[in-house]
């Protein structure tokens, strides 16, 4: 399997291009590597799949995933700051990047991948995945958006159950696993186990990001029954 080679560590990325979080975007840069890899192995086998990234940033999360043996990983970045690292990262690779630079919440997912990885509905699920970090202001309209892609097939569940793993707040996660005759119970629950099989992985504690938000963060992985 191929692996990056040696590159600069995030913390050097961020200095180089002088990137800095950007409250109004509600950025957080998640720095320790370990945690980066351990979201990415609760995807499961992306041997020879095809990804999407959400927001990738300085590119923590990306390069473990280019280390887990894709065979294309898209990136969807909103901010222009940090396409010259993922430039860097696409040249590490060997060219298995496709950087786009636009908004996920208007993005056409639905031609990203090739059309012979459409699967039927009832079948296991495509070689497609999505995985990101996603900034606190996009994360809930995002999901949203993506449980009516599910319920009309359409974006990235064009190919299928296309399967998700993706860090939220705290109160978000809560909702979205809360059981019936929680506190926390709420129409994004209803929604979120309707329409998919929703698993919490593990919580990050604030001090693994730059700078250090006010609320914990929770990995969700969202399989499929």
């Amino acid at each position: 399997m191929y692996r990056l080679p040696p590159l600069p560590t995030i913390k050097e990325i961020i200095k180089l291009y002088n990137l800095r979080a950007q409250k109004q975007l509600s950025q957080n840069f998640l720095l320790d590597l370990k945690l980066t890899e351990k979201i990415v192995r609760k995807a499961g086998n992306l041997n020879g799949a095809y990804v999407c990234e959400v927001g990738p940033g300085p590119g923590g999360i990306t390069r473990a995933i280019l280390n887990s043996g894709v065979e294309e990983l898209l990136v969807v970045e909103k901010d222009t700051r940090f396409i010259p690292g993922l430039k860097m990262l696409n040249e590490a690779s060997l060219g298995k990047m496709r950087i786009v630079h636009g908004d996920i919440l208007t993005y056409r997912m639905d031609r990203s991948f090739p059309k012979n990885l459409k699967k039927e509905w009832e079948d296991d699920p495509p070689k497609v995945h999505i995985i990101g970090n996603l900034p606190f202001n996009v994360s809930t309209p995002l999901i949203i958006k993506w449980f009516e892609a599910i319920s009309e097939r359409t974006g990235p569940f064009y190919y299928g159950r296309t399967q998700m793993t993706l860090t939220f707040q705290h109160e978000v996660a809560e909702r979205m696993k809360a059981s019936v005759g929680s506190k926390q119970r709420s129409r994004l629950s209803i929604m979120s186990q309707y329409l998919c099989d929703v698993k919490h992985c593990f919580s990050i504690p604030g001090r693994a990001f730059v700078p250090k938000p006010e609320v914990r963060i929770f990995p969700i992985s969202i399989p499929w029954l």
